[in-house]
């Protein structure tokens, strides 16, 4: 049986307090009984997640990171406005169970939602879990596949439309995150800011048809079934979901998509299994999208060239936060190597880019 995504004992410094979130739970969700257990899911930079067991009933609850001044990128109550209106027409959306803005219980706000049980891949298959190339590449284009469905979502039916205002998406896209990133410089980190006028310079047009954005869309936000691996059963992590551009959001997604033939320095930040025998390349990626949604694909290098930037930007901001002894969590020391790796990966897809 393949390894489950697992909780841990949580970190030092992002401790809950069982007695005051048992007391909201057992208020807020009806027919909970038994004992609080709270345990931490360890990967993931941005939110914090934590398994909370009330018996047997299993539940996830989402909190901001420590120390965050970041409110659009963890506002809890977006999020879980979000769930809300998705669950009843996206059956992979997780099921939203409680909210809370009052600091009293942990001194931020905060959301639970069923837990969806399942494998969740991160840099490598998990011990006990094998995919043949054909498996892989079933899943790969389920994957792709599925985010086109989701793009595909009536967002007026389902009440999304307070998401976000589509006109003007993409050059607020690009101006917003060179803001964040200019705030969030530190002394060793590259300015970017060749990067920033290359995507300025060659700023899309606002798309006629938006759509439902995930955001984060990649292997280790769904869910997979124990049962049978190529299955996707759950999408995860709405927090930065909009209503705009959907080649915006694939091009988020294909910034962590590395290949066999990329440079090892981009091997080495690697945090997805997307290098396994059978995986799609991003070209095969690219050319299925386009096949299951008809859109045009020709000026794609933009979207990527941005979803490589964007990508940094959140390490960076993350790394920060770090830096200066905001959070404590040494797996952010190493982010500053990946924002370095970033800007070089961005440079050279520019330098080949026939835009």
């Amino acid at each position: 049986m393949p390894v489950m995504d697992t909780a841990v004992e949580v970190r030092e410094g992002e401790e809950l307090d069982p007695k005051r979130v048992e007391a909201f739970l057992k208020e807020s969700v009806p027919d909970l009984d038994g004992e609080i257990r709270i345990q931490q899911f360890p990967s993931g930079f941005s939110n914090l997640t934590y398994q909370v067991n009330v018996g047997q009933r299993e539940m996830v609850l989402r909190r901001p990171p420590v120390g965050a001044r970041i409110k659009s990128a963890h506002d809890m109550g977006r999020e879980y406005k979000i769930l809300n209106a998705l669950y009843p027409v996206f059956p992979y959306c997780p099921r939203p169970l409680a909210y809370t803005q009052d600091p009293s219980t942990m001194g931020c706000p905060f959301y639970v939602m069923e837990k969806i049980p399942g494998i969740i891949l991160r840099r490598d298959l998990p011990k006990g879990l094998s995919l043949t190339p054909d498996q892989a590449t079933t899943l790969c284009r389920k994957l792709v596949g599925l985010q086109a469905d989701l793009h595909a979502i009536d967002v007026k039916a389902a009440g999304l439309e307070f998401l976000g205002k589509p006109n003007g998406y993409v050059r607020r896209q690009v101006e917003g995150w060179a803001g964040r990133y200019r705030n969030a410089i530190t002394p060793d980190a590259p300015d970017f800011e060749r990067v920033i006028a290359w995507l300025t310079e060659k700023i899309q047009p606002d798309t006629s048809t938006p759509t439902l954005v995930h955001n984060d869309y990649k292997f280790d936000n769904v869910v997979l079934d124990a049962a049978n691996p190529v299955n996707i059963i759950g999408v995860l992590d709405w927090e930065m979901a909009t209503y705009a551009d959907p080649l915006m959001d694939l091009g988020n997604s294909l910034a962590y998509w590395v290949e066999g033939d990329d440079p090892e320095e981009c091997h080495l930040m690697r945090t997805l299994p997307t290098t396994m025998p059978g995986a799609l390349t991003r070209r095969e990626i690219i050319d299925l999208y386009a096949e299951k949604t008809g859109r045009d694909m020709d000026n794609f290098d933009f979207y990527l060239c941005f979803g490589i930037f964007r990508l940094a930007v959140i390490a960076q901001q993350i790394y920060h936060r770090y830096f200066n002894g905001i959070t404590k969590d040494k797996r952010f020391a190493m982010l500053i190597a990946g924002v370095q790796i970033l800007e070089r990966s961005a440079l050279r897809l520019m330098d080949q880019s026939t835009l």
